[in-house]
């Protein structure tokens, strides 16, 4: 992955965190701060997951891969706030 490449997933990262937050149904009981970095940890997974399985790079819209950051977003918002429950 190239700097460029690094950059744009931190950048639609924080988007991602966004979405991931809004797919998951209640209230999730964890800051925007750890959403955000949630959503730049599953855009930078999804980016190498889109890659290694061919469908990162395609013409136009990637949906693919927004789907698989988008996905990754919300399982870890519903992993921390699955953990901020049982303290």
């Amino acid at each position: 992955m190239e700097i460029s490449g690094i950059i744009s997933a931190i950048v639609i990262g924080i988007v991602i965190g966004a979405l991931g937050r809004l797919v998951l149904p209640g209230r999730q009981r964890i800051g925007i701060l750890l959403t955000l970095l949630v959503g730049i940890v599953a855009a930078l997974l999804g980016s190498a997951i889109a890659a290694g399985i061919g469908v990162a790079d395609t013409a136009g819209v990637d949906w693919a891969e927004w789907l698989i950051q988008i996905g990754l977003a919300a399982l870890g918002v519903a992993l921390l706030d699955r953990g901020r429950v049982r303290r």
